[in-house]
């Protein structure tokens, strides 16, 4: 028990540290401001009864001020403010969201540190294990690319399905995965830099931390197979939920983060890790897309065809 005392103590400062480097990040959206207008230019000529060819002069000036000053853009007071695309407000929002967080987010990122730092008191037992079953050691291959094949597939599968039988909603499944994923692996693999972990199959110690070649905390396998998966099975109707969540959290999930124990490329705390960063991120994007449906049943826009031309109707629902 000595091992545990000291070992996750120290991770976990390490993990808080981390954590709260990456939640300091706030990430500034350009906003673009109103071009200045330029002013008017107005002349007033004096007619003179005795002096035609001078009165005609000024007359050519003025209009060709007038047109020169037509020319220039003058904003619309009025116009919408620009609006940025709903991939670059998520990515703000997904930064910036601990700078929000309430005590129950707090308690929910307590919790996933206390896991952390419990997972990590059986790293040691976890490579002896698979060691055993015959995995190599030390120098042996990862299979990289061969543990990212279930997530790559769901996220294939779901794009063709929707594509097959020309559903919307299947394509933002699709989207929300790739989403999902794309965030997860930004985040884990600043958390590798900073961390700086040795491999299992580099060391025996479990506590080298802050190498120059360690990139093993946190999994980014498990990171993105939890993202997709999570999607996955919390997408869609209810109608094949247990379907859903068996191919996600199992299929693609479970058996992605347990190869990467097997092949000996991570520690079980990296999966651990890669496994609450991927899922909450999956949850965010997905938690961001119904609040944009929701926004969307509040409105509605139409065009209307009306002879020699047509008609863009809009209506708004003010609860």
């Amino acid at each position: 028990m000595s091992g545990f005392v000291g070992r996750p103590r120290r991770t976990a400062g390490i993990i808080v540290g981390v954590f709260g480097l990456v939640a300091g990040w706030a990430a500034a959206s350009a906003r673009a401001g109103d071009a200045e207008g330029a002013a008017s230019v107005s002349a007033n000529a004096s007619v003179d009864d005795n002096a035609n060819a001078q009165t005609s002069s000024a007359q050519s000036a003025n209009a060709g001020t007038s047109a020169s000053a037509s020319t220039v853009p003058i904003p619309n007071p009025d116009a919408p403010p620009k609006q940025h695309s709903p991939l670059l407000l998520d990515i703000e929002a997904y930064y910036t969201s601990p700078l929000h967080w309430d005590m129950k987010d707090w308690a929910y990122f307590g919790g996933a540190i206390g896991l952390l730092a419990a997972a990590h008191h059986y790293d040691g037992q976890v490579r002896t294990h698979f060691i055993a079953e015959g995995t190599q050691a030390k120098g042996g291959s990862t299979k990289d690319l061969q543990d990212a094949i279930p997530s790559v597939a769901a996220v294939v599968g779901t794009w063709a399905y929707a594509n097959l039988i020309d559903s919307s909603d299947g394509h933002r499944e699709a989207y929300e995965m790739v989403e999902a994923a794309g965030l997860s692996l930004t985040t884990t693999y600043a958390l590798k830099f900073a961390a700086g972990r040795e491999r299992p199959d580099q060391t025996s110690d479990p506590d080298k931390w802050r190498t120059s070649g360690g990139s093993s905390f946190p999994s980014t396998h498990a990171a993105a197979a939890f993202a997709i998966g999570a999607v996955l099975a919390e997408s869609g109707n209810d109608d094949y939920r247990w379907m859903r969540r068996f191919l996600g959290y199992g299929a693609v999930a479970g058996y992605t983060a347990y190869e990467r124990l097997k092949h000996n490329a991570h520690w079980l705390s990296d999966d651990v890790a890669g496994a609450e960063i991927g899922g909450a991120t999956a949850h965010f994007v997905m938690e961001r897309e119904k609040e944009r449906r929701e926004a969307r049943k509040n409105y509605t826009v139409s065009l209307v065809p009306l002879e020699g031309g047509a008609m863009l109707t809009y209506s708004l629902n003010i609860e």
